[in-house]
């Protein structure tokens, strides 16, 4: 079974509507989390990342809308 797709946003983010919108046409179901909830907002800059949306789905993970990447994940 593959990995479920985690999708870490804030309020007002477009890039973080630009990549749920992505995932909602290509009919793939994730999970969205606030990003901007302070323990969750720590942990993701301890592993690098300082903007959002960050999209994970097992080993991949990364920032901000990215094309090329969500296509893998579709």
């Amino acid at each position: 079974m593959e990995d479920k797709i985690i999708v870490y946003t804030a309020q007002n983010c477009a890039q973080c509507k630009m990549v749920k919108r992505f995932l909602d046409k290509a009919g793939k179901s994730y999970q969205e989390i606030d990003g901007t909830i302070e323990e969750i907002r720590d942990a993701l800059k301890e592993e690098g990342f300082g903007s959002f949306p960050v999209v994970k789905q097992g080993a991949i993970a990364f920032a901000g809308f990215r094309p090329d990447e969500l296509r893998k994940l579709v």
